[in-house]
């Protein structure tokens, strides 16, 4: 769902951004998105949890991006170059309630899965939620009555809807956008 401010034009979801937004974008979003991905791929990124080495994104990687979503949301660098893409279509709210859903399903404690599933609702779901996500009203219905008893699977349906949509809409115009082609060559130049 788009956001209005002050300084931006309101759009459906499948217009373009008007020049000015993406003006305003380009001198904003996209050089902090551009310089932080840029340095995943020179390998100036933290260092690995694991090998304490740095790990530096591969072409190979980047490309498989391109095999499925699900691929690409289970790559952290993916994660980010798709967030990156998704604030430049200020739609960053689809991804963000995803992975809620995904850490509200690591849930182990009981007292805390209602209080976590209210937080979710009141900032994805519920109607003029602050980050409201774009689902119809049988879906957001079906999740508000799975608030009454909450469990790990009371989203499953929102996030569903949620995850089709951005593969769908978002994930091929991301495979399209300068954020993931400037990327591949990036990582494509270092090897030559």
């Amino acid at each position: 769902m788009h956001r209005e401010s002050a300084d931006t034009v309101p759009q459906g979801p499948n217009q373009p951004c008007p020049s000015s937004t993406k003006s305003h974008v380009a001198t904003t979003l996209l050089p902090a998105a551009r310089q932080s991905l840029s340095q995943h791929a020179a390998g100036t990124d933290p260092p690995a949890e694991r090998t304490g080495q740095r790990q530096r994104l591969s072409t190979e990687e980047a490309t498989r991006w391109a095999d499925s979503f699900d691929v690409l949301l289970s790559h952290k660098y993916g994660l980010a170059a798709f967030r990156a893409f998704l604030k430049t279509e200020f739609s960053e709210e689809n991804l963000e309630f995803w992975l809620a859903c995904e850490d509200f399903k690591k849930t182990r404690s009981a007292a805390k899965l209602a209080s976590k599933a209210q937080r979710i609702f009141e900032e994805f779901i519920d109607v003029q939620a602050p980050r409201e996500v774009n689902i119809d009203f049988q879906t957001r219905e079906l999740t508000r009555r799975n608030m009454q008893e909450p469990s790990l699977s009371c989203f499953d349906q929102a996030q569903g809807k949620v995850h089709s949509l951005m593969e769908k809409d978002s994930y091929p115009r991301f495979l399209r956008s300068k954020i993931y082609t400037d990327l591949l060559s990036q990582t494509q130049r270092r090897l030559s």
